[in-house]
């Protein structure tokens, strides 16, 4: 078993951007943790084919939470690939089923409210796209603790960023795959955009959760692998 992180790049706003989803790759089978956001196949497919992979060897989806840029491919990942196995926490799985509102649709709206002129139009967009994303079933809902992946990794409950974020823990490989419960900032790991972040004392309590799992590499979403 081995996880490669998986380096796509993107204009957004006239500006280069990056995401790094992972890439889990377990008895000639892969997991995918995260699809970037709509429109995102594509990218993410060459990457994996890049790092010497067939898409056609996926075999599950991990999503950490719901976020645009997280979730955003999902639903053309399933269309595309049927077969794909979709795993989330079960809080988070009634989001991106569109079982409830999403909690960051909600922040958002509110937010909007109280926005400067300079900002709302941003807000205005970022609502839109949130309203936009396809909802899909998750056929595998998960809760902290839960051994998955042929008992290779542990399930981390990381609330904070949003309510049901989970973070994936592989003890043999001695690996954390954060989501968004940390970033790799100038090298440290420190906790995600707080700006959206929707509850900071438990986002800080999930950093230091993750940090006390003591693992030497932490696969970020945002900033990339982190060796320690």
């Amino acid at each position: 078993m081995k996880i490669v992180d998986l380096p796509i790049e993107f204009e957004f706003n006239g500006q280069k951007n990056h995401i790094y989803p992972s890439l889990i790759i377990l008895n000639n089978e892969l997991t995918l943790v995260d699809t970037g956001y709509t429109g995102f196949l594509t990218l993410i497919s060459k990457e994996i084919s890049k790092k010497g992979y067939e898409i056609k060897e996926l075999k599950n989806i991990i999503i950490t939470h719901y976020d645009d840029d997280h979730i955003g491919s999902l639903y053309d990942f399933k269309e595309k690939y049927p077969w794909i196995n979709i795993i989330a926490s079960e809080i988070e799985s009634k989001y991106i089923s569109g079982a409830m509102k999403s909690e960051r649709l909600i922040q958002a709206e509110k937010m909007l409210k109280t926005m400067s002129n300079e900002k709302i139009e941003f807000g205005k967009w970022f609502i839109q796209q949130l309203k936009t994303l396809n909802h899909v079933s998750i056929d595998e809902k998960v809760l902290d603790g839960d051994m998955i992946l042929d008992n290779n990794c542990r399930v981390v409950a990381t609330p904070g960023h949003t309510s049901g974020h989970i973070s994936l823990y592989f003890p043999s490989l001695k690996s954390v795959i954060t989501g968004d419960a940390a970033v790799n900032e100038n090298h440290e790991l420190a906790i995600a955009n707080l700006y959206f972040c929707l509850n900071i004392k438990e986002a800080e309590q999930s950093l230091r959760k993750i940090k006390n799992l003591k693992a030497e590499t932490y696969y970020c979403y945002h900033g990339g692998k982190l060796t320690l």
